[in-house]
């Protein structure tokens, strides 16, 4: 669930919380618990997370997917700080480089693609098989147009079904030196130009990081 706060800002972070969704493939699922609490004779109420780092609205690195690819740690915050283009996904199963390319990207913009999956893929009970994913072909037409940041809004940019789908379309872009953020909630976010501000946690080393993404309307 989105929503907009004061001065036009939308927040396009999921809701971290006990239950939530995760890729099906995930070893773990995420677990949030209270591990001391008031109404329980606390003195102080504490919250425990186990999460994996790809929990929730995240950003992929080059490490997830390339041996040595640089980390969290190393990402330049401009990766994810600034002007973004939401655009609208029509096709109903897959976005293909035949309805990016309408959009004129250019070289270092940073593109969310806003697709059916807003919101009921992600606002639902249990896992959804059937959403729209980034084709590998895509992939490669975004790589070549050296795009600084491509989002989506499904928990992973591939097919969850085809492990090759999963690994190509991640390579793809983090071997152009693309970050992915993953799980973004775009259901009230009209396509458009945007602010963003979206800032992962300082994890040492870490292949990817939980965020808190939120965008703003720009003219």
């Amino acid at each position: 669930m989105t929503s907009s706060a004061t001065r036009g800002w939308y927040d396009i972070t999921l809701v971290m919380k006990q239950g939530m969704h995760n890729l099906v493939l995930d070893p773990v699922k995420p677990k949030i618990y209270r591990l001391h609490e008031h109404e329980l004779g606390s003195p102080v109420t504490i919250t425990m997370l186990e999460i994996l780092t790809h929990t929730g609205t995240h950003v992929d690195c080059p490490l997830h997917f390339i041996a040595r690819g640089s980390t969290v740690t190393d990402m330049p915050l401009d990766a994810t700080v600034g002007l973004t283009r939401v655009i609208e996904i029509r096709n109903p199963e897959i976005i293909t480089p035949e309805e990016l390319e309408p959009y004129d990207i250019k070289r270092g913009e940073r593109i969310l693609c806003k697709t059916r999956n807003s919101p009921t893929v992600y606002e639902a009970k249990e896992w959804v098989e059937d959403y729209v994913y980034l084709s590998e072909s895509a992939a490669h037409y975004l790589a070549q147009k050296h795009i600084r940041l491509f989002g989506l809004d499904a928990i992973t940019v591939g097919n969850y079904r085809d492990e090759g789908s999963i690994h190509a379309t991640h390579r793809a872009l983090l071997e152009a030196g693309i970050y992915i953020l993953e799980g973004c909630a775009l259901a009230d976010v009209p396509p458009g130009n945007y602010e963003l501000i979206c800032l992962p946690l300082r994890i040492l080393n870490a292949d990817a990081s939980p965020v808190r993404a939120i965008l703003r309307p720009v003219s």
